[in-house]
Order: structure tokens, then sequence, then C-alpha cells
């Protein structure tokens, strides 16, 4: 998305149903809508009886000050306090009361609590979800099962800021050209509603019929005095309503996922993004012990576009069935051949997180050289945008006073 660029949007839900047993059950899980949920309820064995979007914390709350850098950075200082020896209920005590952001230090302390309470490190953290996702849990319960909770945790932090860094480039070749195109439309307004409206007064007293460019540059001119009103709110409207589906209609956001893979550039940008993300989340997950049918359900979260989320699930199920992982990603018909043969190689040899490891590696570089050339490429096309608009306003206006000159 375009992280990018248009990831997988999910949301949390609250539930309600009745297991196997008939006993009434309830909890929180994350979906792209309801209807997900309620899919993953039942083959859960749950029977959904009601599923409700989860309120977003307020901008101002502890949850909304928390970003990935501060989770980063906590994994890093509490794999290392572990690794010294400090215990866990200590270690939280010391990252807590020294960490600067407030927010982040109310969360660390509350998670040290349920801790000293005789609750596990991967049921403390589920209780915030909104930090801490399902991917993130996962790895940890696996680091507690198998005693590798330290290692677990500089693989967390790793991986975090490998996929942070691959979303910030991504998203960084965006907005370039985006807040250029944006100045420029200002400027372009500015010029039409308080520069152009001068020149035609001057032109008034010339007494001589006026070049067709200016003629046509003082048209506009008189009609954004006249509507300026109505662009704005054909242009607001229009990024607002976008904005609204995306987040209203799951069938609009999968169909901007769909398009923006096709884009000419953008799109090679985003699949080889996708594929790094895919690669380094299962290697992450496979390398902490997660059962591979398992690790499936949150790779296919972070590969950040719909059909990837789509294959990866179809991935699941036919692996669930004895397929092998090189023959289902074969099926998918969506990955290139070279990983299909990488990972081939890592099963074979067993290996498997090592080769998805090179490959993540292989493809976050692919990223990074592609966005760099791609913003090579933007460069000279805006400038060439800005010149023809901005330089044929200013040349429009200029030709009558050549004419005149001409005429003298």
């Amino acid at each position: 998305m375009a992280e990018g660029i248009a990831p997988v949007r999910t949301d949390m839900y609250l539930w309600e149903g009745m297991d196997r047993a008939g006993k009434r059950v309830k909890g929180e899980m994350s979906g792209q809508s309801d209807a997900v949920v309620r899919s993953i309820l039942r083959r859960q064995g749950i029977n959904p009886l009601k599923v409700k979007k989860k309120p977003k914390p307020l901008l101002g709350t502890s949850s909304a000050k928390i970003t990935t850098k501060d989770i980063t950075v906590f994994c890093r200082q509490l794999a290392t306090m572990m690794s010294s020896g400090v215990p866990l209920v200590q270690s939280f005590e010391i990252v807590g009361r020294g960490h600067a952001n407030k927010a982040m230090q109310q969360l660390i302390l509350s998670i040290k609590g349920d801790i000293e309470a005789g609750g596990s490190l991967a049921e403390s953290l589920r209780k915030h979800p909104l930090q801490f996702n399902e991917l993130f849990v996962n790895l940890v319960t696996a680091g507690e099962h198998a005693g590798i909770l330290e290692s677990i945790l500089h693989k967390l932090a790793t991986y975090m800021e490998k996929s942070e860094a691959l979303k910030s480039k991504i998203k960084g070749a965006m907005f370039y050209p985006v807040a250029v195109l944006v100045v420029a439309f200002i400027i372009t307004c500015i010029l039409l509603l308080f520069v152009i409206p001068q020149f035609e007064e001057l032109f008034s007293g010339f007494g001589a019929d006026l070049p067709g460019l200016t003629r046509m540059v003082i048209d506009m001119s008189k009609w954004m005095q006249a509507n300026w009103w109505l662009l704005l709110i054909v242009v607001g409207g229009t990024i607002f309503g976008l904005i609204q589906a995306k987040k209203r209609s799951v069938a609009f956001a999968h169909a901007l996922d769909r398009l923006a893979l096709k884009l000419p550039v953008v799109g090679d940008i985003l699949n080889k993004s996708a594929t790094a993300r895919f690669a380094r989340t299962l290697a992450t997950m496979f390398a902490a012990g997660t059962p591979l049918v398992e690790a499936m359900t949150s790779v296919a979260g972070a590969c950040g576009n719909i059909l990837y989320y789509n294959a990866t699930m179809k991935m699941r199920d036919e692996i669930a069935t004895g397929t092998q992982l090189q023959v289902a990603m074969r099926d998918a018909d969506l990955f290139p051949n070279m990983v299909v043969q990488m990972v081939a190689i890592g099963e074979e040899s067993g290996a498997l997180d090592s080769m998805l490891s090179k490959v993540a590696d292989w493809y976050e570089q692919e990223v990074d050289d592609a966005v760099d050339s791609l913003t090579s490429l933007l460069e000279p096309m805006i400038m060439a945008v800005l010149g023809v608009v901005i330089g044929g306003l200013v040349v429009a206006m200029y030709l009558p006073i050549f004419k005149m000159g001409q005429v003298v």
C-alpha cells in the first residue's frame, strides 16, 4: 500500500458465540470485516452470535501515542535484559521506568502487573491488540514454550525494523511526487485568483486583441474567481469520498489493492514488497518453531495486499492437507520462479528459514533499488510538469507585452 502503499486493512472486533460444548464464549479478533471474523470463528468451531467493531481510541489517549518504533525499542531492551540474566519482572520494571514515552511506560508497567499476577507474557500482550498484533503474540508464545524468549524478542525487533524500513522507503517515494503536485496546484490557484486579474486590468487598456493563450488563461482566471468554492468542494469531496469508501467498503479496498499491483513501475515495487514481507514474516515465525500451517495466517495478514492474503490463505489450506510449501506456492501462480526454487531447496535441505531470509533480503534490496530508480525518474518528469503549468501561465501573461514591443 501503495505500506506504501495499499496494505490489507484490518480492525479489531468484539465477538460472542457458542463453542462445540454449547458454552458461551467471547473475545477479540482482528479482521478485514465482520464477515471475515465470523468465517474464522466458524473454522475454529465457534458459532458466532454477535460480532461488532471495537471502538478505536481517541487521539490523545495513551494507545494513540505509541509507535512501532517504541515497540521495537522495547523488544530490543527487554531481550538485552533477559540475555544478561535479569528476571522478566525486573526487566519490565527497568525498561518501563526508564522509558521517555509516558504512554509506553504505562503500557509496560500494565503488562508487568499482569505477569506479577501470574499471567504469561503472551497472555498479557494479547490484552493490548492495538500495540501487539497476532504475529507478535504468536511468536512470543512460541518463545515461551521453547524457552528461547530473548532470542525471539531479538528476532521480533529485527523483523519490525526491517518491515518499517521497507514501508518508510515506499511511503517516501510516493510522498515526494504527491507533495510537489499539491504545491504546484496551490501555486496555480494563487496565480489564477490573485496574479492574473492584475494583468487583466493592465491589458484592458491596450485596445488590441489579446493572443489566444492569454485569453484562455484570463477566462480560466475568471472561472476560478467565480467558482473556486465549487472546485474546493469537488476536490475535497472526491478525496474524502475515496478515503471513506476504502474504510467502509471491503470490496472497494480490495479493488484498489488489485489495481495497485497492475500499475506500471509502482505495481512492480508493490509486488516485490509483498514478496519480501511474505518471506520475512514466514522466516521469522518458522525460525521461532511455529508450525507452518499456524504461521501462514499471520503471514497472510503481513503481506499487505488482498491478492497475496487470499493466495496465502489458500496455500495454508493446501499445506494442511499435506501439500509441500513449494507446490502450494507454485499453484498460487503469484510468486516468481526464483522464490519457489529457493523455498524448494530450503524444504529439501531443512533450512527453510535461512532460505526465506535470503529471499527477503534480496527482495528488500530490489525494492530499495526500484524506489531509487523511480525517484530518479520522477524528478525530471515533475520538473517538466511544473515547467509546462507554471511556465505556461507566465508566458501567457507576457505574450501581449512582447506583441506590444514588436508593434512599437
